[in-house]
């Protein structure tokens, strides 16, 4: 089993603890002007809203409402994904000496695979899905998905 380890370092297919977090501190200033930017589209849009209700375009208003619930969730989204990576950069180290996934980290590392598929504008979500699912194992990535 030693030898395994040494193997997998030397050929860099370890989970390494630094490369992690670096990564995760990577996306969170990015996930936070993407959350910027969402706020403000849903501000626009409520403003929107309001404008078109004032004119009597109800219609119109009704869709601007559905755009609005789109961006609040997305909005949502966004604020999670962020507190899952605060959450997994504290724990790189348990994630470093589990083979499984802990049961307090599942949640998290579940949901950051499944958001990485679906998320393209955050980039470094597709490499934390990459380490996590060297680490955990595709089953785990293929279930989490």
């Amino acid at each position: 089993m030693d030898i395994r380890k040494k193997l997998r370092a030397f050929l860099g297919k370890g989970f390494r603890t630094t490369k992690f977090r670096s990564t995760i501190k990577l996306a969170v200033p990015r996930i936070s002007i993407l959350k910027n930017q969402r706020r403000a589209r849903c501000s626009i849009a409520r403003c929107d809203v309001i404008e078109l209700l004032k004119l009597g375009n109800h219609d119109r208003a009704l869709l601007r409402v559905e755009q609005v619930i789109m961006e609040q969730n997305m909005l949502d989204v966004v604020v999670i994904i962020e507190g899952y990576c605060h959450l997994l950069k504290e724990r790189a180290s348990l994630i470093q000496q589990e083979k499984v996934c802990p049961d307090e980290l599942k949640e998290a590392v579940s949901s950051l695979v499944y958001a990485a598929i679906r998320c393209g504008e955050l980039p470094e979500l597709q490499e934390i899905r990459a380490i996590l699912t060297s680490q955990f194992g595709k089953e785990f990535a293929a279930i989490a998905t």
